[in-house]
C-alpha cells in the first residue's frame, strides 16, 4: 500500500457499497483505454466546456447580470468546483473555487435541496449566509439556480447583480432558471454514454464582449518587393482610401497615399525587414480624400515559407485613428487616468499619473497598484478594488503618499475592468504625515488569501463538542482544499489517539493508533516540532520516511494542531494526485491548523464541563417516579439538541395520603445558574406540596420564596393535585403551558384555565385553582414549551399540535410508547431548548 500516517477512528467514515469510483482509480483505468475512446473522451470535455462558455454568455445577454459562474459535481460528490466564469476577476473568486457539498453556501444549499437561492445584498447575506458574507464581504445580489435533468443534479448556475432595494430584476430569475435547465440538457447528453461531465484542468474565465468600445479596423496584404505587386484585401484598400477600383495593385500607388514625410521612414523599416528577417513595425500617416492625415500601423514579416529568397512581405494593417485620438484626449488631461483589466493589473495609465504616484509607467503596466506601489499594499486598498468590482458601483478612497502627498482615488467598475482616477488631494482632518515608503513585501499574504482563511475558520465557530469541530473539518474544510483523505489525532499521555478519518481504506490507520509523539513518523513530528509538513508527491515522502505505510494517495500536508502553546493534536490531508503546494495554500492550511486547534481545545473542555453539568442537572431530577395505584406515570427528558449550557426543565410526582401531586417547571434561561434555580425550586415545591399545602398555596409560596433567593431568574410552573379514588384533578398555573387532556373517548382538549404570573414576578401574585373531574383511561400530559416551540409556527399551533398527537393513540398503545410516539410526532426537528414531559393515566 501507498499512504502515511493519517486518521481512521471512533466516528470515522467507513467505505460505503454506494460510494462513486475513486478518481485516481478512474484515472488509472483511463490508460488503460483504446485511443479512439480517450479521444472521444477528450472531445466530450471540449463539448462540455463550450455549453458552460455559452451558457454565461446567455446568463449576461439576458439576464441582466455583470457576472456569471457554473459550479459542477466532483468525481467524489463532496465538492462543488468552479469550472467557468465571465464578467467576475478569478481572484476575486478564489475562496470559492471549490465549495463543499454538505457546506452552508448558497451554491451548495442550492446544490442538496434543487432549490433556487437568491440573496439581494449584503445585509440579506450577513443574515442568511454568514460564512459567504465573510469570504466576500461586498455588496452585491445573487442567484443560484440547480443545473439538472430530471432527478440528475450536474451543479449550480449563477448570476451576479448590483444590489437594488427592489432586489433581483423581475424576470431575471426565470431567465436563469431557463438557462441552467438548457445546461442541464445539454449535459444530460454527455454524460448518457457514460461519459463523465465532472471538472478537470483549470478555471475557464470567458471573455465579456465589449459592446461600445471603439472598434480597430484591420486589412491584410502581401507585398512582393522584387516586382512591386501589392495584393490587399478589400478593407485594406478602405483603410488608405481606396475607391472601388481606384486601386492598381501596385505599391506605388500606396506611396501615393502615405504622407511624404513618412515615406524615407517606412521603406526604410520595409528594408531592415528584408534583409534581416524581422517585423516591420512602422506607423505613418495616410493623406484622406480631402488631403488631411490620419495615423494607420502597419505590421508584416517575411513569409517562413520563402525566407531564403526574401522578396515578399505578408501582413496586417491598423486603422488606429480612434484609439489613437481617445488615447491622446487622455493624455492631455492634468488628471492621472489608468485602467485596470479584470484581474486588477494596470493595462493603460496616462503621463499626468507618473508625477502622481512617483512611477514610471512602463514599472506600473502589467502589475497590481497594491504590488507596484509599496505605500498601496496595505490590504485596505486591495479591499477597494474588490468592493468596486463585487458591487459594480464607484468607490473612492484616500491614500497616503510618502513623503509628504495625500492622493484621492476614484474607482469606476464595468464587467471589462475598472477605470481610475487620481488626484492630489488635502490631508484629512487630524491624519498624521505620511510614513516612509515601506520595503516591499518578501511575501505579500493577499485579501482573497485572508478572506479565505476567514471563511473557512467561520466553519468552525458553530462547532460546539469535539465531533461538531471534526465534522466542520471533514466536510467544508477538506472539500475547499480538494483532498480525499483526513485524519485527526489528538495527544493524550503523549500519545495520538484517533479522534476521525474519512476516506482511509478499512484497518488502514490501526497500526498509528497511540503512537507515541516521539515516533518517527510524519504525524507525530509535524507535532513535536510544531511545523508543518508538506509532500508534494509519494517519492518525496517515501524517500523521507523508507518503510512508512503508504496508501493510494500521492501528496499529503501534515499540520500540527498547537493551541496556546500546548499540542493538541495533528491533522493530516491527503490528496489523490500528486500536486505542489503553494505558498499561499501553505500559508492557509498552516494557518487552518491553528483554528483547529483551538477550535478543539475549546471543544474538549466544553465536553468536559457539558458533562458534569448534564450529570448534575439529571441528578435533580427524579431518579424513579412513585408507583400509584389507580394511575400510571411516566416521564421522559431531553436535553437540548444545541448550545454550550444547560436548562432548567424539571418534573415531580409527590404522594401525599391519597394524593398524587405532579409537577412541570421551567426556570428561564440556559446556564447552571438556571440548573440550580431549578434544584431549589423543585426542592421547595416537594416541601410545601408535601405539607399538605393547596395547589395554589403551594405556588404562591414557592413565588415568593424565588423572590427571597433573588436569582434574578423567572420560572413557570404547573401543579395538578391528583385524587385517583374520586377522580378529582385540582391544577394551578404559574404562567406555564396549559395540561393537554385525552379523555376515554379519544377526544383531546388543551386545559386552558385560569392561572396567575410567572414566579418571581411579584410577591402578592394569586395562582387560581381549577377543578376537573377525570374519568377512568383519560390521560394527562404535562410538558415544558421545548416539546412544541418551533420557530416556524405560533406556540398555539405547536400546543394544538400535541392536542392532535395525544388524541392519535392506536388501539392498545402503553403510557411509555405514548411518550415516545409524542416527542417524536410532536418535536420540532429544529429543537434547541430542552424537554420535559410527564404522562399520568388513570385506570
Amino acid at each position: 500500500m501507498r499512504h502515511p500516517h493519517a486518521t481512521g477512528g471512533a466516528d470515522g467514515a467507513r467505505p460505503r457499497p454506494d460510494r462513486p469510483p475513486e478518481p485516481g482509480a478512474a484515472a488509472r483505468a483511463g490508460r488503460a483505454l483504446p485511443r479512439s475512446v480517450r479521444e472521444t473522451a477528450g472531445q466530450a470535455d471540449q463539448r462540455r466546456d463550450e455549453f458552460l462558455a455559452r451558457a454565461v454568455r446567455r446568463v449576461l445577454g439576458s439576464t441582466g447580470a455583470y457576472g456569471a459562474l457554473v459550479y459542477l459535481r466532483s468525481r467524489d460528490r463532496r465538492s462543488l468546483v468552479l469550472r467557468t466564469i465571465a464578467g467576475v476577476p478569478l481572484a476575486v473568486m478564489s475562496p470559492f473555487r471549490r465549495v463543499a457539498a454538505a457546506g452552508p453556501l448558497p451554491v451548495a444549499v442550492c446544490f442538496r435541496t434543487g432549490r433556487v437561492v437568491t440573496l439581494t445584498d449584503t445585509e440579506d447575506t450577513m443574515r442568511r449566509f454568514p460564512q459567504l458574507a465573510v469570504g466576500l464581504p461586498y455588496d452585491f445580489a445573487s442567484a443560484c439556480v440547480p443545473v439538472a435533468h430530471g432527478a440528475e443534479r450536474f451543479g449550480v448556475l449563477t448570476g451576479l447583480w448590483p444590489a437594488s432595494d427592489e432586489g433581483l430584476p423581475d424576470p431575471a430569475a426565470r431567465r436563469l432558471a431557463k438557462v441552467a435547465a438548457r445546461l442541464g440538457g445539454e449535459l444530460a447528453g454527455l454524460a448518457e454514454p457514460g461519459r463523465s461531465v465532472e471538472p478537470g484542468g483549470e478555471v475557464s474565465v470567458v471573455d465579456v464582449p465589449v459592446s461600445s468600445m471603439p472598434t480597430t479596423r484591420v486589412g491584410l496584404f502581401d507585398w512582393d518587393t522584387a516586382t512591386g505587386a501589392l495584393a490587399a484585401d478589400t478593407c485594406f484598400r478602405e483603410i488608405f482610401g481606396f475607391g472601388p477600383g481606384e486601386f492598381d495593385g501596385t505599391v506605388a500607388a500606396l506611396n501615393r497615399r502615405v504622407a511624404p514625410g513618412d515615406l524615407p521612414e517606412f521603406r526604410a523599416a520595409a528594408r531592415i525587414a528584408l534583409e534581416r528577417g524581422e517585423v516591420l513595425a512602422a506607423r505613418v500617416r495616410v493623406l484622406g480624400p480631402d488631403g488631411l492625415p490620419y495615423p494607420v500601423e502597419l505590421w508584416a514579416r517575411v513569409p517562413a515559407a520563402i525566407s531564403e529568397a526574401r522578396t515578399h512581405l505578408v501582413g496586417a494593417v491598423l486603422d488606429v485613428r480612434r484609439l489613437t485620438g481617445a488615447a491622446a484626449a487622455v493624455e492631455r488631461l492634468p488628471e492621472g487616468l489608468f485602467s485596470l483589466d479584470p484581474d486588477g493589473r494596470i493595462c493603460y495609465a496616462n503621463r499626468a499619473v507618473e508625477p502622481l504616484l512617483r512611477a514610471r509607467r512602463e514599472d506600473l503596466l502589467g502589475r497590481h497598484p497594491w504590488e507596484a506601489l509599496p505605500w498601496l499594499a496595505d490590504p485596505f486598498y486591495e479591499n477597494r478594488y474588490r468592493a468596486a468590482q463585487l458591487s459594480q458601483r464607484p468607490t473612492a478612497f484616500l491614500a497616503a503618499r510618502p513623503p509628504d502627498g495625500w492622493l484621492a482615488f476614484s474607482l469606476y467598475p464595468d464587467a471589462h475592468g475598472v477605470t481610475g482616477r487620481v488626484v492630489a488631494a488635502e490631508a484629512p482632518p487630524g491624519a498624521a504625515e505620511p510614513l516612509p515608503a515601506p520595503p516591499p513585501p518578501a511575501a505579500r499574504t493577499g485579501v482573497g488569501a485572508t478572506h479565505h482563511l476567514l471563511q473557512l475558520a467561520s466553519a468552525l465557530t458553530e462547532a460546539v463538542t469535539v465531533r461538531d469541530v471534526c465534522r466542520a473539518v471533514t466536510e467544508e474544510i477538506l472539500p475547499a482544499f480538494g483532498g480525499q483523505e483526513l485524519a485527526i489525532y489528538a495527544v493524550r499521555e503523549q500519545r495520538l489517539h484517533l479522534l476521525s478519518q474519512t476516506g482511509y481504506p478499512a484497518g488502514f490507520l490501526d497500526a498509528f493508533e497511540g503512537l507515541s509523539i516521539d515516533a518517527r513518523v510524519p504525524g507525530s513530528e509535524t507535532l513535536r516540532t510544531g511545523t508543518p509538513i508538506f509532500f508534494e508527491s509519494v517519492r518525496d515522502l517515501a524517500a523521507t520516511y523508507p518503510g512508512l505505510a503508504l496508501d493510494e494517495m500521492g501528496a499529503w500536508a501534515f499540520l500540527p494542531l498547537i493551541a496556546s502553546g500546548r499540542p493538541v493534536g495533528s491533522c493530516i490531508v491527503g490528496f489523490e494526485r500528486p500536486r505542489p503546494f503553494t505558498v499561499e495554500e501553505r500559508g492557509l492550511l498552516t494557518a487552518l491548523g491553528g483554528f483547529i486547534a483551538q477550535a478543539l481545545e475549546r471543544a474538549r473542555l466544553y465536553d468536559a464541563e457539558f458533562t458534569l453539568a448534564r450529570g448534575l442537572q439529571q441528578g435533580l431530577l427524579p431518579h424513579r417516579l412513585p408507583e400509584v395505584p389507580g394511575i400510571r406515570i411516566t416521564a421522559r427528558y431531553l436535553p437540548g439538541t444545541q448550545g454550550m449550557e444547560i436548562g432548567g426543565d424539571w418534573y415531580d410526582a409527590i404522594v401525599t395520603g391519597g394524593d398524587v401531586t405532579l409537577v412541570i417547571g421551567d426556570v428561564e434561561g440556559h446556564s447552571v445558574g438556571a440548573a440550580a434555580a431549578m434544584g431549589q425550586l423543585r426542592s421547595a415545591v416537594r416541601a410545601f406540596a408535601t405539607g399538605g399545602e393547596p395547589p395554589g398555596e403551594v405556588l404562591a409560596r414557592t413565588n415568593r420564596l424565588l423572590l427571597d433567593l433573588d436569582p434574578g431568574l423567572l420560572a413557570s410552573c404547573c401543579l395538578v393535585r391528583l385524587t385517583p379514588a374520586a377522580g378529582l384533578a385540582r391544577i394551578a398555573r404559574a404562567g406555564h403551558l396549559p395540561p393537554v387532556l385525552r379523555h376515554p373517548c379519544g377526544r383531546a382538549e388543551a386545559l386552558y384555565v385560569p392561572g396567575g404570573p410567572l414566579l418571581g414576578v411579584d410577591d402578592r401574585a394569586d395562582y387560581p385553582v381549577s377543578d376537573l373531574r377525570l374519568d377512568s383511561g383519560a390521560v394527562l400530559a404535562l410538558y415544558t414549551d421545548g416539546l412544541v416551540e418551533d420557530p416556524a409556527v405560533a406556540i398555539d399551533q405547536g400546543v394544538d399540535r400535541l392536542r392532535a398527537a395525544l388524541a392519535r393513540a392506536a388501539a392498545g398503545e402503553g403510557l411509555e410508547q405514548a411518550a415516545e410516539r409524542l416527542l417524536r410526532e410532536v418535536g420540532s426537528a429544529r429543537r434547541v431548548d430542552d424537554v420535559a414531559l410527564l404522562l399520568t393515566a388513570l385506570g
